[in-house]
């Protein structure tokens, strides 16, 4: 999303979130996930963005809303992703996960599932013992939120804040404007958060500002006049510009190379899910499937546009990032992005054109941070990678080159079982994740090989 709001000449920034304090240790604050802590840092933000503050004060507003955020959470059943026949992890009779995140993974310990009195006494001592910089008790005001993760009674969740509350005056915190409820929740999961948000006086005002959203409101804000229906609801296609006739035709023959790309990732979304859940949230499979679906779509209307080559590629890049969501949409959408630009539209693609258009997808992908031996896409890509530039120097055909580097890729997404991961929410619990290949080399593998068949 920032890459494509900065092409289009939009000043963007990027605020990450790292609240749960499970998730790494105090020294790795950067490495933590967001979970119910996005609330307080997208609330404040927003309400900096309705009082007109400039974007590098509502950036700057954002980062110190998550400085002087915390979470912790625990968990009594699982989730089931949308159409799965058992959730995500279990959780034994008369135990509870703890340190859960929101997307469906499971917790980094497991202890006897306590009394109401003391779940609020692990999750408030928790969080206290990693005060934000600047917060001195007596006296500092914080916001309590207790969160349901998606099937806690409203009637136990009140319970537990009780205590929760008192425990915070006991320990000199000056509560203000609380939340109790299901606020950022994770499908069907019985579980609970506590998020401590020790505001500043800017910060507070901020917060108590009034909100009027779908998911979330607060104090008594002034409705603003709806938009048309068909203002709403209107789909405005990516524009298409000139191409060469012979661009126009290496689009048309790209269309069916998206289309075998859906194909392969519909077949093995199942087992890529299965493969992601064993230390991550398990909806790689799901992501993937709708990334794919929407590139499939997006290349054959840009190609029934008259789009060439680089622009079905660009295109189908957008469309897969903004409907797969998460880290994989992301990636793929501007490893695509990277394809299509060097591709261009001018001439058919020959096999330097290619090489070159795959090094800069690799580029792409790699600045997302991870490197080899992460446990992630980088480890099939950059071996693919490598092995097409090694064959078409050689002179090798195209065809035969991209079926020797997807060999590779393959190897190499194999070889990822061994590896322990070093990025993304399956690090937390990196040890279960030996044994198992990385969900992200094994669809690049899939996909490359899907490719070659074509």
């Amino acid at each position: 999303a920032e890459r494509a709001l900065r092409e289009a000449g939009i000043d963007v920034r990027t605020v990450r979130v790292t609240d749960d304090v499970a998730s790494a240790p105090a020294a790795e604050a950067h490495k933590r996930r967001g979970i119910a802590g996005d609330l307080c840092v997208f609330k404040v933000a927003g309400a900096a963005a309705e009082q007109g503050m400039t974007l590098d004060e509502v950036t700057a507003i954002a980062e110190r809303a998550n400085d002087r955020t915390r979470s912790f959470g625990v968990a009594f059943s699982g989730c089931s992703l949308p159409g799965a026949d058992e959730p995500l992890f279990t959780v034994p009779e008369g135990r509870m996960a703890i340190g859960m995140g929101i997307h469906g993974e499971r917790g980094i310990d497991e202890a006897d599932v306590p009394s109401a009195a003391d779940l609020a006494r692990l999750l408030v001592e928790r969080l206290l013992t990693e005060l934000p910089s600047g917060v001195e008790l007596p006296g500092a005001h914080v916001v309590p939120i207790l969160n349901g993760l998606g099937s806690v009674k409203y009637e136990e969740l009140f319970v537990v804040y009780a205590t929760v509350q008192r425990l915070l005056a006991d320990a000199g915190a000056v509560v203000v404007e609380p939340e109790v409820g299901e606020l950022v929740t994770s499908f069907d999961m019985a579980g609970v958060s506590l998020t401590l948000f020790w505001p500043d006086a800017e910060l507070e005002q901020l917060w108590a500002a009034p909100a009027d959203t779908p998911a979330y409101r607060k104090g008594g804000a002034v409705p603003q006049e709806r938009l048309p229906e068909d203002v709403l609801t209107a789909h405005v296609a990516a524009p298409v510009g000139p191409a060469s006739d012979a661009s126009r035709a290496s689009g048309k023959r790209l269309v069916e190379v998206v289309a075998a790309v859906r194909r392969v990732v519909d077949a093995h979304a199942d087992e890529l899910g299965r493969m992601d859940a064993v230390a991550g949230d398990g909806d790689h499979g799901i992501g993937m499937q709708r990334g794919s679906t929407a590139a499939d779509a997006a290349a054959r209307d840009a190609a029934t546009r008259g789009a060439g080559a680089g622009s079905v590629l660009a295109i189908a890049g957008d469309a897969w990032s903004d409907k797969a969501g998460g880290t994989s949409g992301a990636i793929w959408g501007a490893a695509l992005e990277a394809l299509g630009r060097v591709l261009g539209d001018t001439d058919r693609p020959d096999p330097a054109t290619v090489q070159s258009a795959v090094h800069a997808a690799t580029d792409a992908v790699l600045a997302f941070g991870a490197v080899v031996g992460d446990k992630t896409m980088v480890d099939a890509l950059v071996p693919f990678d490598a092995v097409l530039s090694e064959r078409i120097d050689a002179g090798v055909p195209l065809r035969e080159a991209w079926r020797a580097a997807a060999d590779a890729a393959q190897e190499a997404a194999d070889g990822t079982a061994a590896l322990l991961p070093r990025m993304g929410r399956a690090r937390t619990h990196a040890e279960d994740a030996v044994g198992t290949p990385d969900p992200g080399a094994v669809s690049f593998a899939l996909i490359v090989d899907a490719v070659a068949a074509c």
